[in-house]
C-alpha cells in the first residue's frame, strides 16, 4: 500500500501536457499559461479530426469571476465570442405544463442574521401585504423586462451566452500568447512509467510527448485517466433518467433575451440559448422513454428560425470519475464528469477544477495532495448533482411514464433533507465552499411550488406597518432599479465591439 507521505513519483513537475482542446483544455491551458508559464512547459494536443460536444454555451457567474483572474477584458472577450447575458434560466412546463418561474443570478430582498428574506416574504403573504416572491429581486426582473447594465450603485450579477467554439479559439489564442505550446495530431497510445501514471503518449504521426503531469481533456473517451489508468466511474442514472441530446443552432428572429430558456417535454428537456448571432438549441431525453427518431422529430418541429446545422447526437452516463486525479493525471471536464447541463454546472466544474489544481500545484506530486483534491470536488459534486436532480424530483407532472417513474424514484438522502427542511421550516443553510447559495434553493423550491409551512419568529417581530412598509421599500428599490436599465440588446451594441465577421 502506498504511505500516503512518500511522493506518487519523484520527478519534479516542469513539463504539463494537455491532452484534448475544447473548453476544458482550453480553459486549463489559458490558466496554467498566465499564472504560471513562467515555470512550466506547458503543452496541448488536439486534433482537429476529433469534434467535441460543443454545447457549453451558457455559464454561471463564476466564469466572470475567471476572466477577471486572467485580465481578460469582457468586452474583447464577448465580441470574440458572440456573446450576451444571462440572469438566470427560465425554467418552462417543469412544476406542470404552462407553468414558468425564473432561477435568476439575484438575491432576493433583504437578510437578517437570524433570518432570511423569505421568512419576511411568507408573513407578507399570510397577511396580503406581499407580492410575487419575484418582485424582491433585481436580476430576476431585469430578466423578466429583458434588460442589462452596468450599475454604478448595485452590483449585478450575470454570466454569459456563448459560442464554444468561438470561445476555445479565444482562449487558444491567448494561451499561446502567454507561452503554451500547441501540437495537432491524434492520441493513439499511452505508455505508462514505473510508478503506474502516464510516461508519455504518442500520435498517430509517431511523435512520442513526455510529461510530468497530464491534464485529461479528452472528453467521454476519457483516453488518460480512463482507458490507460482504469479508473472507475460511478453512474448516477438511477436519480438522473437522461442519457441522450440532440444539438444544433438556427437563426436569430428576435433580439437575444437575458436568460436561458430550459423547456421540459415529455421524455426530457430542450435548451435555448440566444447570442449575438444565432440561437444555440438542443434536447436532452432518455432514450428509454423516447426514440432518437421521436427526439429528433419532437425537436426540429420546435425549434424557431432556420436551421444553421443539421443536429448531432450526443450520448452520455450522467455520474462522476471514481477520482478526477489519480497518479499523474487530472481529469477535467467530461473525463471526469457528467451532469446534465440543465443549470449550465458544466463550464463550472472545469473552472473549479482548475482552481483547485492551481491552488495546490505540486512540485512533486504526493498521495496527500491528490486525496485533498479528490475530496473537495466530491463533495461539491455531490451537491451539484443534487441541486439539478431536484428540478425533477419536486415537479408536480405525472402525465407521462418519464415523469411517473421520476416521481417514484428514491431521491438522494442528501437532497431529501434539505427538501424537507425547507418545506416544514423555510430555512435553507448554506455550507461554506458550496456552488449554489440559499436563494437558488429557495427561487427553485418556490418556483416549483413548495412554500414552507411555517416562518422563522423573527419576522413577527417587526409590526405589521412596519412590515409592509419593510417590503414595499425593497420592491420599489428593485422596479426603479431595473427601469434605468436599457434594453439588454441596446446595452450590449453599445457596450461590445462590433462584432466580427
Amino acid at each position: 500500500m502506498q504511505n500516503h507521505d512518500t511522493a506518487v513519483s519523484p520527478r519534479p513537475v516542469k513539463r504539463v501536457v494537455i491532452a484534448g482542446g475544447g473548453t476544458a483544455g482550453w480553459m486549463a491551458a489559458a490558466a496554467l499559461s498566465k499564472t504560471l508559464g513562467k515555470t512550466l512547459d506547458i503543452t496541448l494536443v488536439e486534433s482537429e479530426e476529433i469534434g467535441t460536444v460543443g454545447v457549453g454555451e451558457a455559464t454561471i457567474p463564476t466564469l466572470v469571476v475567471f476572466h477577471r483572474l486572467l485580465d481578460i477584458k469582457e468586452q474583447d472577450f464577448m465580441a470574440a465570442v458572440q456573446g450576451t447575458v444571462k440572469l438566470g434560466i427560465s425554467f418552462e412546463n417543469w412544476k406542470d405544463v404552462d407553468h414558468r418561474y425564473i432561477h435568476s443570478f439575484g438575491i432576493s430582498g433583504k437578510d437578517h442574521w437570524s433570518a432570511g428574506f423569505q421568512h419576511f416574504w411568507l408573513r407578507g403573504r399570510q397577511e396580503g401585504l406581499a407580492s410575487e416572491y419575484s418582485d424582491y429581486c433585481i436580476e430576476l426582473q431585469a430578466a423578466l423586462q429583458d434588460r442589462f447594465s452596468h450599475l454604478p450603485r448595485y452590483h449585478v450579477n450575470y454570466a454569459y451566452h456563448m459560442d464554444a467554439a468561438l470561445y476555445a479559439r479565444f482562449l487558444r489564442d491567448f494561451s499561446q500568447r502567454h507561452g503554451c505550446r500547441r501540437i495537432e495530431g491524434k492520441i493513439v497510445d499511452v505508455a505508462k512509467d514505473e510508478h503506474g501514471g502516464v510516461a508519455s503518449i504518442r500520435l498517430e504521426r509517431g511523435e512520442v510527448i513526455e510529461g510530468d503531469l497530464f491534464i485529461d481533456c479528452t472528453g467521454f473517451r476519457a483516453l488518460l485517466i480512463g482507458q490507460a489508468l482504469g479508473v472507475g466511474y460511478t453512474d448516477w442514472s438511477q436519480w438522473l433518467f437522461n442519457d441522450s441530446a440532440l444539438a444544433t443552432q438556427t437563426t436569430a428572429v428576435r433580439d437575444a433575451v437575458p436568460y436561458t430558456r430550459a423547456i421540459a417535454g415529455t421524455a426530457g428537456w430542450q435548451w435555448r440559448i440566444p447570442l449575438q448571432h444565432r440561437v444555440g438549441n438542443g434536447i436532452v431525453y432518455s432514450s428509454r422513454y423516447m426514440s432518437d427518431d421521436e427526439a429528433r422529430e419532437q425537436f426540429l418541429s420546435s425549434v424557431e428560425g432556420e436551421v444553421i446545422k443539421q443536429p448531432w447526437p450526443i450520448r452520455f452516463k450522467p455520474g462522476q470519475r471514481q477520482q478526477c486525479w489519480a497518479k499523474n493525471v487530472v481529469a477535467l471536464g467530461l473525463a471526469g464528469s457528467f451532469i446534465e447541463p440543465l443549470e449550465s454546472t458544466t463550464i463550472h466544474l472545469i473552472q473549479r477544477g482548475i482552481v483547485r489544481l492551481l491552488q495546490t500545484f505540486p512540485r512533486v506530486i504526493t498521495q496527500p495532495a491528490i486525496d485533498e483534491y479528490n475530496a473537495r470536488l466530491d463533495e461539491e459534486l455531490q451537491h451539484v448533482r443534487d441541486f439539478v436532480v431536484m428540478h425533477y424530483c419536486v415537479s408536480d407532472r405525472r402525465d407521462t411514464p418519464y415523469w411517473r417513474d421520476i416521481a417514484a424514484m428514491e431521491i438522494p438522502a442528501t437532497l431529501r433533507h434539505r427538501i424537507e427542511l425547507f418545506r416544514e421550516t423555510g430555512t435553507v443553510f448554506h455550507v461554506p465552499g458550496e456552488l449554489f447559495g440559499e436563494n437558488s434553493w429557495i427561487q427553485v423550491m418556490m418556483g416549483q411550488g413548495i412554500v414552507p409551512r411555517q416562518h422563522h419568529p423573527t419576522a413577527d417581530v417587526m409590526a405589521r406597518d412596519d412590515l409592509k412598509r419593510f417590503l414595499d421599500d425593497i420592491r420599489a428599490n428593485v422596479l426603479g432599479t431595473v427601469r434605468q436599465m436599457p434594453a439588454h440588446m441596446d446595452y450590449l451594441r453599445a457596450y461590445c465591439p462590433a462584432p466580427r465577421p
